[in-house]
């Protein structure tokens, strides 16, 4: 099916905002809206967001990708994840409008866009669907645990690290250092007051709000998967959402955090189409 890019931009408050709308001939009544993820705009990295959108618009689903206020080609003071609520209400107003027969959203978004979404789309009854990449679920205990558990470890096996021991070229004080405050932040880390919830708590509220169904997609190799994966498996109530049926889960062994070669990436653009087109 053929597929064609058209420049589209929409004001949010006072401000221009700036994204490209991939167009099928014939798309259907749900659509998806590409959220950028961290200090970037919106081809994505290795022209990730740009290669998806027009992946699945060519199977028949509209996409749009845009940049908030203060990234990329759009106006407005910039602003980071937890703050773009309005942003996401304005791009989903300007794309169901531009989309004749269009009613319904799924929301994609990878690492802190994932927690952006959920953050979201509760609150928009035309968000139907989250497909979920990587989320940013940093906290500083969690990044001292994961840095325990999956590169410490991993390192054992590492012939070139222990090349650089055999010759002396390691800096034995400054890796002490580095693994007794991962060891302290991770163990004896106080958690924060319950009038200042953390991040992966409200990240759990709002996705205990959503009610739509819910694609998560992990990489094997990415430390911001890993910190997602040992929460889960470290908290109950996680571990109960994730295993609701309106969830599904695959896990992509050896991609890192953007998916970045072609192998990947296909991967992923076939995940989210055949899931998209499964309900």
């Amino acid at each position: 099916m053929n597929a064609e890019d058209h420049a589209v931009r929409f004001l949010c408050h006072n401000d221009w905002l700036y994204g490209v709308l991939s167009m099928p001939e014939q798309a259907g009544n749900r659509g998806v809206v590409m959220l950028v993820g961290g200090p970037q705009y919106r081809a994505g990295s290795h022209r990730q967001f740009t290669l998806l959108s027009r992946y699945l618009a060519s199977s028949g689903i509209a996409t749009m990708r845009f940049d908030y206020r203060g990234m990329g080609d759009s106006e407005g003071d910039t602003r980071n994840f937890e703050d773009i609520n309005d942003d996401i209400r304005c791009a989903i107003d300007h794309f169901i409008q531009s989309v004749p027969g269009m009613t319904e959203v799924v929301i994609w978004g990878l690492c802190d866009a994932a927690s952006a979404a959920l953050f979201y789309a509760w609150r928009d009854s035309r968000v139907t669907g989250l497909v979920l990449l990587n989320p940013w679920v940093r906290t500083e205990s969690g990044l001292a645990k994961a840095h325990l558990k999956h590169y410490y470890f991993s390192r054992l096996s590492d012939n070139a690290l222990w090349k650089k021991i055999l010759t002396g070229k390691v800096d034995y004080i400054a890796a002490a250092r580095s693994l007794i405050n991962d060891v302290r932040v991770a163990c004896f880390k106080r958690a924060q007051p319950r009038a200042s919830a953390s991040l992966p708590d409200r990240m759990f509220d709002g996705y205990s709000r959503f009610k739509g169904k819910v694609l998560l997609i992990l990489s094997g190799d990415d430390l911001t998967a890993s910190e997602f994966s040992d929460l889960v498996a470290s908290n109950e109530k996680w571990r109960v959402l994730l295993e609701n049926q309106q969830t599904q889960t695959h896990t992509l062994p050896g991609a890192n955090h953007t998916f970045s070669t072609r192998v990947w990436r296909d991967k992923v653009g076939r995940w989210t189409k055949d899931w998209l087109q499964s309900w």
